[in-house]
């Protein structure tokens, strides 16, 4: 009796072991770095077009390395980045930020809603700022 209780407790203790290593996965952060750069252009490292895509209602992570334009807000911003919904131009909640010159991290979560989101600068950083613009996508 003594060895069938003991069996079972680590039966039991596997099948937590394997459950606890399989969250991480479902739930991970998803990671997006962003240049917002001199030159009044929103770039990702490694894609020649910034574009960004992710899950709908999913963790995000931004790291934006936030380079100083020409020009910069009275408080020391030097760049914006707020997400519209595209079809209507509505402003996503939590997803208006600036950055002063540096590095920054911003937890987030994607929008719920799958579709076509724009990023826009929404700090005057040049005579280029109109162009500061990116894609983003939203998978259901």
């Amino acid at each position: 009796m003594l060895s069938s209780k003991r069996n079972l407790m680590l039966r039991l203790a596997v099948v937590g072991i394997a459950c606890a290593a399989a969250l991480p996965a479902m739930g991970q952060t998803h990671v997006i770095d962003v240049v917002a750069d001199h030159d009044s252009r929103f770039k990702i490292p490694g894609q020649g077009r910034a574009e960004i895509t992710v899950k709908a209602g999913e963790p995000v992570l931004l790291r934006i390395d936030a380079r100083k334009g020409k020009s910069w807000n009275r408080d020391g911003a030097v760049h914006g980045f707020t997400l519209l919904r595209k079809k209507d131009r509505h402003k996503v909640a939590n997803w208006d930020l600036e950055f002063k010159a540096g590095k920054h991290e911003f937890a987030l979560t994607a929008p719920v809603e799958p579709g076509e989101y724009e990023v826009l600068c929404t700090v005057v950083c040049s005579e280029d700022h109109e162009q500061m613009r990116m894609s983003f996508v939203v998978l259901p």
